[in-house]
């Protein structure tokens, strides 16, 4: 049968997996908890590779359902998903995934398709399947193969993990703690774009588990930053803050695709919205954008429960103070009464559209937001309210997009 010149499937494959997405979209978590299951029971080899909390909490099983079911709804028109598929790309880059774990996905996939869906899920069905999961798995086989051989490539760059030492660990709040990383055998780092992050390996027991950590400063030749939020059942935030100067982890080469080019001049002002720990990637963008576009106007905006969380107070005021071109605001929303004493916030409460509107020059902005999903979420509500251009609205978001962008329906 002719393969459809968009997608390089056979229209039969085609129909068959659009015909799928009704069902999928009523079992996908069914289907995705018996997947992952099923693929750590057969295959445990690849357990290591996925985050163990996000398992548990249910985020990673709903992110892969609403990926498959945004698969079998758009099959025929796959440049929608074109930007899922570069998220994809560099989170599996990030992990090392590579070619040969592809089929042990795949099996697993199709026999939890055959084994959720019974009498429902019929050779025609699975072999349609097949042949598009196989489609989508060169996809990103091609696109991550692109990445690690320009990590390879970069100047001081590197494939897999390396070995780093901390050189500093500096308390940035009560819960936040900054890491300056340099390479244990002297060499430099590479340069990142700012908004990008690290993934860091650590034991887990008799195996390792591996984070992502956005890298919280400009990029420099001498080494990387990371801030890292301690979480009460945090494995590797726990591990990491428990770490002393001097110690070694491992550490894989910058990833990520939500970043801010500073080599792209606009005339439009710069908002950056965080809450947080999601000040970490804003605050390398912040950084890039004051020393690459010194007169572009810039708008920081930055949420924190209190004085005791807010990381990052004095950098930030001494930005303010030397760049003229950048307003920054702080809101707390459960300020102490001691935090009404020392001025470090301008307002209380949760930043919210009325706050926004009263701080940039027009609506006509370029956005760049990160924090909780509630945060999140409600940003994103409002940027669509407005009419924003999706072009102008850049994002990182930590669970199933389709949750973030149902919020803006």
């Amino acid at each position: 049968m002719e393969p459809n010149d968009k997608t390089g499937l056979s229209k039969r494959t085609i129909d068959v997996v659009k015909s799928t997405a009704p069902v999928l979209q009523e079992n996908g978590e069914l289907l995705t908890r018996h997947f992952y299951e099923r693929m750590f029971r057969e295959n445990p080899e690849v357990a290591p590779l996925f985050n163990r909390s996000n398992q548990t909490s249910g985020t990673q099983q709903r992110a892969l359902a609403g990926a498959i079911c945004a698969f079998a709804a758009n099959v025929d028109q796959l440049e929608v998903l074109k930007g899922a598929v570069e998220t994809i790309a560099q989170k599996h880059a990030a992990l090392q995934i590579l070619p040969e774990h592809y089929p042990i996905v795949g099996a697993n996939l199709l026999a939890s398709i055959r084994e959720v869906l019974g009498e429902a899920a019929t050779d025609e069905i699975i072999e349609a399947w097949s042949e598009a999961y196989g489609f989508l798995a060169n996809i990103l086989i091609g696109k991550e193969e692109y990445i690690y051989s320009a990590q390879a490539r970069t100047e001081n760059g590197w494939n897999g993990f390396k070995a780093f030492r901390i050189s500093r660990k500096v308390v940035e709040s009560d819960v936040i703690v900054s890491f300056y990383l340099q390479p244990l055998d002297g060499a430099k780092v590479p340069g990142y774009k700012p908004g990008q992050y690290l993934t860091v390996r650590v034991p887990d027991g008799g195996s390792t588990t591996m984070r992502n950590y956005s890298l919280s400063s400009a990029s420099r030749p001498d080494g990387f930053r990371i801030s890292v939020k301690r979480e009460a059942q945090g494995t590797v935030s726990r591990y990491l803050h428990g770490l002393k100067e001097g110690d070694a982890i491992e550490v894989g080469p910058p990833c990520g695709e939500f970043f801010f080019d500073p080599g792209e001049h606009h005339e439009r002002p710069l908002v950056f919205l965080s809450a947080g720990v999601g000040v970490t990637p804003l605050l390398a963008m912040l950084e890039s954008a004051l020393l690459e576009q010194p007169r572009r106007e810039v708008i920081f905006i930055h949420g924190a429960l209190n004085f005791r969380t807010h990381a990052f107070r004095q950098h930030l005021a001494d930005l303010a103070a030397s760049h003229p071109n950048l307003k920054i605001h702080v809101r707390y929303s459960k300020p102490s009464d001691e935090d009404r004493q020392v001025h470090w916030h301008d307002s209380e409460g949760f930043i919210d559209a009325e706050l926004i509107e009263s701080l940039i020059p027009r609506r006509d902005c370029e956005y760049y937001f990160c924090g909780p999903k509630p945060f999140m979420s409600a940003i994103y509500r409002q940027l669509m309210v407005w009419g924003i251009p999706s072009a102008q609205v850049h994002f990182e978001f930590f669970g199933p997009r389709q949750e973030l962008e149902a919020a803006g329906a």
